[in-house]
């Protein structure tokens, strides 16, 4: 990767960081966590790159069967740390896991864009920030649901994980598939499809909650 995506992490991250640095509670654990997404996104970038060279830059086959993985399992590894060594409490680990898919894709937008920039619209913009940026977030919230469950069944945990990878994967794997073919608009509304029936269960989760209380 050229050094202009090194320009944009340090100036992505240096405000964050410092931002960070002055908050306490679950406010610097969410942004923390976005400052994880943005960490991670550099660092896939470069895995990708290496991967993308070795498969003599077939793009439709690394972005389809190669990156999905590689993607979602970087990405899911803060997450599942969190609920591993700390706690596995669905009202911190899924605010915490969207965290992270925003970050990742904050980051891999604002270098495509200034990679880009010649070619880029509005279009581009709405496509990439509710449907790309959507998409991530949305894997790596499903992870992080999975993983309050699985982990109470320890027997389970680990062919849980895989199967919650896996999903991850797959769900990435269609959506790159479906944008990159004559179907594209489905692949567009693909992850608000997703997003929509999961915010409604979060709400749902919540009220509950407060009529219990």
């Amino acid at each position: 990767m050229d050094n202009l995506a090194y320009i944009l992490f340090i100036c992505h991250v240096a405000p964050m960081l410092l931002m960070v640095l002055i908050l306490r509670g679950r406010s610097r654990l969410l942004v923390g966590y976005m400052l994880i997404g943005v960490c991670v996104s550099l660092f896939v970038s470069e895995l990708n790159t290496i991967l993308l060279n070795q498969f003599n830059s077939d793009m439709l086959y690394v972005t389809t069967t190669i990156t999905p993985v590689t993607e979602e399992i970087v990405k899911a590894i803060p997450v599942l740390f969190y609920a591993v060594a700390f706690s596995n409490n669905r009202d911190l680990i899924m605010p915490l896991a969207f965290a992270t898919g925003v970050g990742f894709a904050m980051f891999e937008n604002m270098v495509i864009l200034v990679q880009n920039i010649n070619d880029v619209t509005i279009g581009w913009a709405i496509i990439r920030g509710f449907a790309t940026a959507l998409m991530h977030s949305v894997c790596t919230v499903a992870i992080g649901y999975g993983i309050c469950f699985v982990k109470k069944k320890r027997k389970l945990f680990y062919c849980g994980t895989f199967a919650l990878l896996t999903l991850a994967s797959i769900y990435h794997g269609i959506f790159n598939m479906l944008v990159q073919s004559d179907y594209k608009y489905l692949g567009f509304f693909l992850p608000a499809v997703t997003y929509i029936p999961l915010v409604l269960n979060q709400y749902r989760y919540y009220k509950s909650k407060k009529l219990e209380i």
